[in-house]
């Protein structure tokens, strides 16, 4: 897998991919990352809207405002 050159580097793009990540659940085999992006991975324990709030937050969405009348805002839920 290391010396393959599709599905490496899949999050950060630039550090050596070295750590074989894989789901926690099924212990099956996703791929290879660098150790801050399998490290990511775990910490989130495997949950995809985790990792989306976690996009949403990085692009400053979650905490934009939308005007809905004037003078009253709703955050996103």
């Amino acid at each position: 897998m290391v010396a393959s050159p599709y599905g490496l580097r899949a999050i950060c793009l630039d550090t050596p991919p070295v750590h074989v990540d894989h789901r926690h659940k099924t212990g099956r085999v996703r791929g290879v990352l660098s150790f801050n992006c399998n490290s990511a991975i775990g910490t989130s324990r495997d949950q995809s809207a985790a990792a989306r709030r976690t996009a949403a937050y990085l692009e400053g969405n979650l905490w934009k405002p939308t005007l809905v009348a004037p003078g009253v805002c709703r955050l996103p839920s």
